[in-house]
Formats: C-alpha cells, sequence, structure tokens
C-alpha cells in the first residue's frame, strides 16, 4: 500500500510526476487550444479520444468550454467581457485564482453557445466526459494510489490537479499578458515569457500566439523553440495529425521596388511583421535623438524616460506618462513624423471600405513620403516595404 505496484524510488516517483503533467500539458496545448479552439489541425479520431479521456481524468476540463472561454478571451481581449486579462482583473488574481475566472466563465450559457461551436458532441461526450467531468479525478486518485503508494499517489495526484489550474489558468494567461517580450505589436498585452518553450508545451510563445492565433506553430522567430510544435510535427509523421494552418513567412525580395497589388497583399498578410519592424525604426530613431541632443548638449532626461512607450500603441501605455510622452513627441519633429505615419500605415488595412487599386495608391504614396521625410530609419523601412513579396 505504501509503496505502490511500479515499487519506485523517489526519484523514480518524482520523474513519473513529471511524465504525467507533461502528457497533460500537450493534451492541453495539442487538442484543446490548436486544434478544437483554433483549428489549425486536424487529428485522428484514436489521437483525439486519447486526449479528451486523458484530460477527463487529469482534469475534469469539458472541450466545449474551454473551447469556447479561450475563444472568448481572444475575440474579447483586454476588455471588461475577457474572462481572464491582468489588465482589467490585475496579476495576483490571474496568477493565483485564475482557475476561479475560468469556473465562473463556464457557467454562462450564452458564452458556451456563442463560442462553443464544432467541439465533439458524441455519446460519449453527452453521456460521460460532459455529465461526469469531475469522476475522472476521482478514478485517477485510485490510479496515482494503486501505482505510486498512498503518500507519493496522494502527492502526484495533487500535484496533477494545481498543474493546469496554476500553470496555465495562472502563468500562461497572467504572466503571458504581463511580462515578458514581444515580437509583435498586438491590440493586446500578450507577450512572449521565454524564446524556449517546452516546460509549459509551448504556451509560453504568448504573443506570437496572439498574432497569428490559428496557426499550429507557435515559435516564429529562428531562436524560438515550440514543444507543442515537436508534438504536432512527431503526429504528422506518424500519420495521426494533418496542419491546417502556419503563420505566412515573410518573403522580401531586394530587387523589388513598384509598389503593386501584391506588394499590399503581402502586407497586410504580414501586418504584425511590418509593425514589428516599424516599432525597430521608432527604437532607431529616439537613439539618434537622443546622440544628437547629448552632443548639443541639450538635456534629454524626458526622451530617455519615455523612449521605451514610444513604439507602443497609446491604450497600453500607463496614462500618467501620456503628457510628458506628447510634450517628447511634439518637440522633436522626426518622433512627431514617424509616429503619424505609424498610424498612417495602419490606417491602409483597417479601410475596408477601399478597392484594391485605392489601397495601392496610398500605401505608394506613404512610401513616397516616408523617403522624403529626411528620418533616415524611415526611409530604410520604407525601402524593405516595398520589398514584401
Amino acid at each position: 500500500m505504501f509503496t505502490g505496484l511500479l515499487d519506485l524510488p523517489w526519484w523514480g516517483d518524482v520523474l513519473a510526476g513529471l511524465v504525467l503533467v507533461q502528457i497533460t500539458i500537450a493534451a492541453v496545448t495539442v487538442y484543446l487550444h490548436r486544434c478544437q479552439a483554433h483549428r489549425a489541425l486536424d487529428m485522428h479520431p484514436v489521437v483525439s479520444h486519447f486526449f479528451r479521456f486523458w484530460l477527463w481524468m487529469t482534469t475534469g476540463m469539458i472541450t466545449k468550454e474551454w473551447a469556447a472561454i479561450h475563444r472568448k478571451h481572444h475575440a474579447k481581449c483586454e476588455t471588461a467581457e475577457d474572462p481572464h486579462s491582468p489588465r482589467i482583473h490585475g496579476i495576483n488574481k490571474i496568477l493565483f485564482g485564475g482557475v476561479v475566472l475560468y469556473v465562473k466563465e463556464s457557467y454562462k450559457t450564452d458564452v458556451m453557445e456563442k463560442y462553443g461551436h464544432s467541439t465533439p458532441t458524441d455519446w460519449i461526450e453527452r453521456n460521460v466526459y460532459t455529465p461526469f467531468n469531475k469522476w475522472g479525478i476521482v478514478l485517477l486518485a485510485g490510479i496515482d494510489v494503486a501505482l505510486f503508494g498512498a503518500l507519493a499517489g496522494a502527492i502526484i495526484w495533487g500535484v496533477q490537479m494545481l498543474w493546469i489550474p496554476f500553470w496555465a489558468a495562472g502563468v500562461i494567461n497572467g504572466i503571458g499578458h504581463y511580462f515578458g517580450y514581444r515580437n509583435f505589436q498586438t491590440d493586446d498585452d500578450s507577450t512572449n515569457i521565454v524564446p524556449w518553450a517546452f516546460w509549459i508545451g509551448g504556451e509560453e510563445l504568448h504573443n506570437n500566439h496572439h498574432a497569428y492565433p490559428t496557426s499550429a506553430k507557435f515559435s516564429i522567430r529562428p531562436y524560438e523553440f515550440d514543444l507543442g510544435w515537436l508534438y504536432v510535427k512527431v503526429l504528422e509523421a506518424m500519420g495521426l495529425a494533418t496542419v491546417r494552418k502556419q503563420a505566412p513567412r515573410v518573403k522580401l525580395d531586394p530587387s523589388k521596388w513598384e509598389v503593386d497589388a501584391a506588394t499590399l497583399q503581402a502586407v497586410i498578410a504580414h501586418r504584425f511583421d511590418v509593425m514589428a519592424n516599424y516599432a525597430k525604426t521608432i527604437k532607431r530613431t529616439s537613439k539618434l535623438e537622443i546622440a544628437a541632443l547629448k552632443a548639443k548638449g541639450h538635456d534629454c532626461a524626458t526622451l530617455v524616460a519615455m523612449r521605451k512607450w514610444l513604439h507602443r500603441d497609446r491604450v497600453v501605455i500607463p496614462a500618467q506618462h501620456h503628457q510628458s510622452l506628447d510634450q517628447v513627441v511634439e518637440t522633436i519633429p522626426a518622433l512627431k513624423t514617424s509616429l503619424t505615419m505609424r498610424q498612417e500605415l495602419a490606417r491602409i488595412w483597417e479601410r475596408s471600405t477601399l478597392n484594391t487599386e485605392q489601397l495601392v495608391q496610398q500605401l505608394k504614396e506613404w512610401c513616397e513620403r516616408a523617403e522624403k521625410s529626411g528620418v533616415a530609419p524611415l526611409v530604410e523601412f520604407s525601402h524593405r516595404l516595398r520589398s514584401y513579396a
């Protein structure tokens, strides 16, 4: 009873526990998230059902509820209707009580009906997994105690019960919208927590996911690693999964100069990459302006203090910095031009009422104005924009 059927040493219990929770993480990121919530891949029925059974037994989560709440998060991100936004609820409430917000949202039938479509409705879902969703974790408790013994089994079961509520509902939904780096200037606070995403199955690359939510692959940069994508590729190699969507790859043709419909299409498709590079342009411009002010012996303390906010959207900049930021921008023409033209560039793909010819003309005129601005980083950016293919 105290050693369990496996009779493992203490380090064997630890290793087995880690393997078990990582299988659960794989089920969440590959099945619930990428397959069900975003339809980024199709999975063989055998694999899908294994993940459904595993999640029923190790988490008690219902596929429809998880998919619905996550889809609503994307649709209402960082608003009062977002089920788990640190901006709205505070980081501590999400980090340590995110699971409570998840459960509260799961009781809203209108949310389930609106966002929970295209999830399993077969016999076993209707008669076992949904009505008896808590019985799986009871079964798991018995299995853990039988395999690992009373003490180790109870500890492993407790860790399994806390793993997803803390690492997924807490860390990803909390830290993933609070701390980290951003490859893309999305309309929310999403961040990549670390570039090597292996502990939480690739979910750490949260900013990449918010930029391209329907992509089955979360890693974008060459130095990033997405463990969930490795799982997907292994399943695909075995004929058990089919990838439907990935983030579009940026293709640049340095010999291309004329702005045409193909340029417009590429710029819109890669708009997050475009704006990420524009953020770098603003950073380079501010660096040059700081150097110029220092060379003239002028005070640049305010610009230095505000520099980290210049490339961010105003909605995510703390209100106490707005006045200082506006003053800095008004006194430095190069920055004012760069920020104004960023807004104009973004409006090109926001104007759905214009036809392709009109949008191409606007993009062409934007490039011409940028190249005549006299702001060196902006000129370089315009040349790169012309090369999108």
